[in-house]
């Protein structure tokens, strides 16, 4: 029987299992501020004058300190602004792409809060380049913790973006934490359903069963190591020419200036060999129709390899949603492209959703018009 290589399927490194298979067919407690000076400065885009970047920590319900910027428009009156809780993508950390869309969307008004994921980045646990179904949804919980703690914030208008492989831990947030008044993704994965399924769904069942065999026979190297090998399927230090369009992609952000970052696992590292393991069992998006009342905005490119996630989900919520695809738009034209980036929309989206019901004086200060939806 031909051997079936072991793949962590992340959004970025799950390429490799989507290859092969084209191959074979296929937030309690006030939180702290600190300030921070690892890789000090060090963004992949530079800081708005129309807003202030604080680096602060706190801890998720799991004990884990999570570290985060908090973007505040410098433009604003004394009463408390609707806030956002930002992260993604899958493997990124909040000097790339969640750092960009904290900036944007506090220029427009919003405190907007982008954070290293648990065992990511800046942010604390261990073992390092590991990711949880269960922990990185609480750690969106724990930025709206956080936010509703901050004398800025007006604690019953707090919205959260997911970007990417985020995307899913953050409609899974929404479902169980009916603090969150409106959700956002952009470029989404359902990282449980791709490790689990593959690409298209068209992992089979062998290829499946296969790849826990070799992810638990690998635990028992890493047990007497005494600690978690790394995956060999992070992207290549160079393309060779036949990989397909989406890593190539992949490549011209996270490997190129564009959006490098020494902290960015996609960057300048690997995940756990055995990181797939809970989201394979694990399904994030089981209880999507519990996100209701909440809206829902989902946002993919036309040429997004991963669009079917986006579709998919927008068909199994109910409620308030909507489904919003940007013609011409690849996958990671919405991690930085701010000429691709519906930032227009998604403030219309969390004007109407955070600030109804607001007094007209309040609108009028952030310079909130009357938002449609459309």
């Amino acid at each position: 029987m031909k051997r079936i290589t072991v793949l962590v399927l992340t959004s970025l490194m799950v390429w490799g299992q989507a290859y092969a298979q084209t191959k074979q067919n296929v937030k309690s407690e006030k939180a702290k501020t600190m300030i921070k000076t690892d890789i000090k400065d060090q963004y992949t885009f530079q800081l708005s004058d129309k807003v202030t970047r604080q680096e602060v920590t706190f801890k998720n319900r799991y004990g884990i300190t999570i570290a985060a910027d908090l973007y505040l428009p410098k433009s604003r009156g004394s009463e408390p602004l609707a806030a956002l809780a930002i992260s993604g993508p899958f493997g990124a950390v909040k000097e790339q792409s969640s750092g960009l869309y904290a900036q944007n969307m506090a220029e427009r008004g919003f405190a907007a809060l982008a954070f290293d994921p648990s065992y990511t980045g800046e942010s604390g646990g261990e073992p390092r380049h590991v990711a949880s179904p269960d922990i990185n949804t609480e750690d969106f919980s724990a930025a709206v913790d956080f936010l509703g703690l901050q004398p800025s914030v007006d604690r019953v208008r707090i919205g959260i973006i997911g970007i990417c492989g985020w995307a899913g831990m953050a409609l899974n947030a929404a479902a169980v934490d009916k603090r969150i008044k409106a959700v956002a993704t952009t470029s989404m994965y359902d990282m449980s359903r791709v490790m689990a399924k593959g690409y298209f769904d068209n992992l089979t069942s062998d290829q499946r069963t296969t790849m826990l065999e070799q992810m638990s026979q690998q635990r028992w190297a890493d047990a007497e190591k005494g600690a978690p090998a790394p995956s060999t399927n992070n992207l290549p230090a160079k393309l060779q020419g036949n990989e397909p369009q989406f890593v190539v992609d992949y490549f011209n952000y996270y490997k190129t200036p564009r959006g490098f970052h020494p902290n960015s696992i996609n960057s300048n590292g690997a995940w756990t060999a055995t990181n797939a393991l809970s989201f394979m069992n694990m399904p994030l998006l089981t209880y999507i129709k519990e996100i209701a009342p909440c809206p829902v905005l989902l946002i993919a490119g036309e040429k997004a390899h991963s669009r079917y996630f986006s579709e998919d989900a927008y068909k199994a919520a109910v409620g308030s949603k909507e489904l919003l695809i940007i013609p011409n738009a690849a996958h990671v034209d919405l991690y930085d492209r701010l000429d691709v980036i519906p930032f227009d929309k998604l403030t219309l989206f969390f004007n109407e959703h955070l600030v109804t019901g607001k007094p007209a004086q309040i609108k009028k200060a952030m310079g909130i018009g009357v938002a449609n939806g459309n």
